[in-house]
């Protein structure tokens, strides 16, 4: 997987960045800057191209996902940091995702299929990955959602509902509306670094 590590502070976080679509393992480094300047960063780019535009894995229609094809890339995922902790030195208990949209889906899967997969996720307009399926242990973790109440691509439901099956789970979570639609705005990114500043 194509990525950026960058080195922080060994008393603070590692940053596991997960673009939306489109992206790249550049979009969201300002955004981490912005939460925490002192955080390790780990920026990784999806493997999965649509229409030539990346993605963490492959859906069939708009909030309609491949199923296998997010458990595997899920795994890979897991696999992969797992594979970069060993080689840079950290934690692997020490990292807090911060995901847009597609990256936020596969945050979230992370959490659903590995007990305490991450220390926290900052989850930016979600959908919920799987609703078939028994959430993993999550207790101790904490969980930013900043989600849209005008957002056309994730509709209110999967926000309730993802806070729901993660705090089923054991996890804290944080959720908070925006009144915009599915963009992710530099309020919400305030609140998440409000809400980080106070929970870590």
């Amino acid at each position: 997987m194509n990525y950026i590590f960058n080195q922080g502070k060994d008393d603070k976080p590692v940053f596991l960045l997960l673009h939306g679509t489109g992206g790249d393992e550049n979009s969201l480094l300002a955004l981490a800057e912005i939460i925490d300047p002192e955080a390790s960063v780990l920026s990784v780019r999806g493997n999965i191209l649509e229409h030539g535009m990346p993605r963490f894995f492959r859906r069939l229609a708009e909030g309609v996902f491949d199923m296998e094809d997010l458990a595997f890339r899920t795994k890979e995922l897991y696999e992969f940091i797992g594979e970069k902790a060993s080689e840079y030195g950290f934690a692997r208990q020490n990292i807090i995702a911060i995901g847009y949209s597609n990256g936020a889906n596969i945050a979230a899967n992370l959490l659903f299929e590995y007990e305490n997969a991450l220390k926290g996720a900052v989850l930016h307009h979600p959908m919920v990955p799987n609703h078939d399926t028994t959430v993993a242990k999550q207790a101790g973790t904490q969980v930013f959602i900043a989600a849209g109440v005008n957002d056309p691509i994730c509709p209110q439901q999967e926000a309730i509902d993802l806070e729901r099956y993660l705090t089923d789970a054991g996890a804290s979570v944080t959720l908070e509306w925006e009144s915009n639609g599915h963009q992710l705005t530099m309020n919400e990114v305030q609140k998440a670094k409000a809400w980080y500043e106070r929970t870590f």
